[in-house]
C-alpha cells in the first residue's frame, strides 16, 4: 500500500536553518587571520604583502611568505578604516584596527522573523476558515455538533412534565444499552423517533436526555443547516452525516426544526426548491439505506408536522411520533420543582399554587418566570425568593413589565377603572368562567393600561357552549360598563372585541354551535396544530350567502352577550362604583376584594348561589 506523507511548512523552515548553521561553520573554519589596520600598513610599507581584495568596508589578501610565520603564503583580512584618521593615529604610534559589526543574528531575524509571522498569519486565517466558512474540499462535510458520551450530563431526571414522552424513550435508552435483547428474538427498533409539540416543551432536552442516559455520541444539527445555494451540498452532508455516524454506532442523530428540510415537495412553488428537494431526497434514501441493527437511531423534533412531506411520516422512516404537550398541572409542579433545585426559595413558596397560576405555560415559560421571580428578589436585596416575587412574575411574564413612570390624566384613568371591573364583576356573576385573581390599572406591557387576571382552577379540555358564551360576555364587560358609567365608549376594549370575535367565529364554522348556520365544518383551512400563527381568512368552500349567514350568526352572538353583561352591570351598578373607586385609591385589588363589596351589598356568586 503506497504511504502519502503530508508536507508542512516546518521541513523548509527547520531545511533553512541548517543551511545557515553550515555557512556559519564552513566561514569560522577557513584559515584566514584577522589582522589590525595599523598593522596592515605596517606591513604595506615593508613590502610584505602579495596581493589584495579591496571591499567597501574590508580589505583581504594574501602575506608573503617570509612575512608568515611558518614560511608560507598566509591569508589575512583586516576592516578598512578611514585613511585621515589612520595617518593621525600612526603618527603618535597608536595601534588601531576596524572592526565590523556582526550581522548574523541581525540578518538572520530580518528575514527568518518574517517568514515565521507570514506563517503563523497564514495559519490563523485557514484555521477560521476551515471553522466558519469552509473550503472547497470541506464543503459537503456536515455541519453536526457532536458530543460524545461524558461531554451530555442530561439525565431524564432533568426532564419533568412529560411522563409519557419519556416512557416512550426509555425503550430507546434500552435498545442502545443492550441491542441483543431485541435483536435476539427478531424485534427491531424504529429507525426515527419524531418529537412533535409546540415551542418550549422541551424536545430537544429529551433528545439531549436520551443520548446522557444512554451513554452514546450524540450529533446534533438543524434542519437548515442542510440547505445551501449550492445545489448537490445538502444532500452531500446528509450522506456524510450519515457515514460519521455509522463509524460511532452506537448513536443518536439528532435533527432539530426537520420542517425546514422535510417540507412537502411542492409546497412553496411551482416546482419546489431544488436544493432542497435534492436534500430531503437523500434523507429519505439514507433512512432507507442503514440498517436497525447498527444501533443508529434518527431522531427529529418539530412544531409543524403537519407540512412535513408524507414520505418521511411512513412506516420504515419516522416510525413512532411522540407528542411532547404542554404540560399539565402535575407536570408543571414538577418542571418548577426542577427549575428550583438551584434557586433559594423562602418557606411560604407554594409550588401548587403557581402551578394553579400558570395554566397552558410549557417548560421554557416555567424557567423564564423563575429565572424573573429571582431577579425580582434579587433587585429588593433578599436572601430567598418569597412567594410575592413568583406572584409579581406571573403577572410580569402575562401581562408585561409594569409602567408606573406613564402619566395617565384622571379622566382615563377612571375609564380604565370601570372598564377593569366592568370584566371583573361580570366574571364573578357569571357560572363557569375563570376565578377572578387581581384587578390593576397600572400599565404594563405595550399597550395594556389596566388588566383583569383570572386564573383557572384546574386545566381544562372541553368547554360547553353556556361556558364559551360566558367568556364572551366577561370580554364585554369592559366595553358595557364604559356606555352604562359614560353613555360613552373608549379604544380600550380592541383586544376584547377581537378575542370575543375569534371565539364567536369558531363557536359558529367549527364547533357548529349555531342553531341557524347547523352542524356544519365551514373552516376550511388547515390551522397549524402547535403553532399559533394567524390563518388568512378566504372566502372558503361555500356561497357568500352562507357567508352573510356566518357574519350575521357572529354579530347576534356577541350582541346578545354585550346585552347580557350590560344587564349584569346595570343590576350591580353600585358594586360596580364602589369596586372603581377602591381600584383607583389603591391601583390593585384582588378578586376577593370585589367579591367582598359584592357581598356586603346583598349579591352572591354563582357556585354561592
Amino acid at each position: 500500500m503506497e504511504k502519502h506523507h503530508k508536507f508542512s511548512i516546518w521541513y523548509v523552515l527547520i531545511g533553512v536553518w541548517i543551511v545557515l548553521l553550515l555557512q556559519h561553520s564552513i566561514v569560522s573554519m577557513l584559515a584566514i587571520k584577522t589582522i589590525p589596520y595599523s598593522e596592515f600598513l605596517k606591513l604595506l610599507k615593508e613590502g610584505k604583502i602579495k596581493e589584495v581584495a579591496i571591499g567597501a568596508n574590508q580589505i583581504q589578501g594574501r602575506l608573503a611568505a617570509d612575512a608568515s610565520p611558518n614560511g608560507r603564503p598566509m591569508l589575512f583580512r583586516t576592516v578598512r578604516v578611514d585613511p585621515e584618521i589612520a595617518k593621525l593615529l600612526a603618527k603618535y604610534n597608536v595601534t588601531f584596527k576596524g572592526e565590523v559589526e556582526s550581522t548574523f543574528l541581525r540578518d538572520l531575524f530580518s528575514w527568518v522573523v518574517p517568514i515565521f509571522l507570514f506563517v503563523g498569519v497564514w495559519y490563523f486565517f485557514m484555521k477560521r476558515m476551515t471553522g466558519q466558512q469552509p473550503g472547497f474540499m470541506t464543503l459537503g462535510k456536515s455541519k453536526a455538533k457532536v458530543y460524545m458520551e461524558d461531554d451530555l450530563q442530561v439525565t431524564f431526571d432533568d426532564v419533568a412534565g412529560v411522563d409519557e414522552a419519556k416512557q416512550e424513550l426509555r425503550e430507546i435508552v434500552e435498545f442502545l444499552k443492550e441491542p441483543q435483547k431485541f435483536t435476539e428474538i427478531g424485534g427491531k427498533m424504529p429507525k426515527g423517533v419524531l418529537l412533535v409539540g409546540p415551542p418550549g416543551t422541551g424536545k430537544t432536552l429529551l433528545a439531549k436526555a436520551v443520548a446522557g442516559e444512554s451513554h452514546v455520541p450524540f450529533f446534533s444539527m438543524s434542519g437548515s443547516d442542510f440547505v445551501e445555494m449550492f445545489v448537490g451540498l445538502g444532500a452531500a452532508r446528509v450522506r456524510d452525516l450519515f457515514d460519521q455516524a455509522k463509524k460511532r454506532a452506537p448513536c443518536i442523530i439528532f435533527i432539530d426544526e426537520l420542517d425546514a428540510l422535510g417540507k412537502a415537495r411542492g409546497i412553496g412553488g411551482v416546482a419546489g426548491h431544488d436544493e432542497r428537494e435534492q436534500t430531503l431526497n437523500q434523507l429519505l434514501v439514507e433512512m432507507d439505506g442503514f440498517d436497525p441493527t447498527v444501533g443508529v437511531i434518527l431522531m427529529a423534533a418539530t412544531n409543524r408536522p403537519e407540512i412535513l412531506d408524507p414520505a418521511l411520516l411512513r412506516p420504515g422512516r419516522f416510525d413512532r411520533h411522540i407528542l411532547v404537550d404542554r404540560p399539565d398541572k402535575k407536570g408543571r409542579e414538577e418542571i418548577l420543582r426542577v427549575h428550583l433545585r438551584n434557586v433559594k426559595v423562602a418557606d411560604d413558596v407554594d409550588v401548587e399554587t403557581i402551578a394553579n397560576m400558570t395554566s397552558g405555560m410549557v417548560g421554557a415559560d416555567l424557567a423564564n418566570l423563575v429565572n424573573e421571580a429571582a431577579l425580582l428578589a434579587v433587585r429588593r436585596k433578599k436572601k430567598k425568593v418569597t412567594m410575592k416575587e413568583f406572584e409579581e412574575a406571573v403577572e410580569r411574564v402575562i401581562a408585561g413589565l409594569e409602567k408606573k413612570n406613564r402619566l395617565i390624566n384622571e379622566e382615563e384613568r377612571k375609564i380604565v377603572a370601570y372598564h377593569e371591573v366592568g370584566h371583573a364583576l361580570v366574571a364573578l356573576s357569571l357560572p363557569g368562567t375563570e376565578p377572578v385573581k387581581k384587578i390593576s390599572i397600572v400599565p404594563r406591557g405595550i399597550s395594556a393600561l389596566g388588566y383583569t387576571m383570572q386564573v383557572p382552577t384546574e386545566d381544562r379540555f372541553l368547554m360547553k357552549k353556556t361556558e364559551l358564551l360566558n367568556k364572551i360576555a366577561s370580554l364585554l364587560g369592559g366595553r358595557a360598563a364604559e356606555k352604562l358609567m359614560f353613555d360613552d365608549i373608549s379604544t380600550g376594549a380592541h383586544n376584547d372585541l377581537a378575542r370575543a370575535t375569534d371565539i364567536a367565529r369558531s363557536m359558529v364554522k367549527e364547533y357548529g354551535m349555531s342553531e341557524k348556520v347547523g352542524q356544519v365544518y365551514f373552516a376550511s383551512q388547515q390551522k397549524a396544530q402547535f403553532l399559533q400563527t394567524p390563518v388568512a381568512e378566504g372566502g372558503g368552500e361555500y356561497s357568500e350567502a352562507t357567508a352573510q349567514l356566518i357574519d350575521n350568526e357572529v354579530r347576534e352572538i356577541i350582541s346578545a352577550q354585550y346585552e347580557k353583561a350590560k344587564s349584569i352591570l346595570e343590576e350591580k351598578k353600585e358594586v360596580l362604583i364602589e369596586g372603581a373607586e377602591v381600584l383607583l385609591q389603591k391601583e390593585k385589588i384582588e378578586g376577593e376584594e370585589l367579591k367582598a363589596i359584592m357581598e356586603a351589598k346583598g349579591f352572591s356568586t354563582p357556585s354561592e348561589s
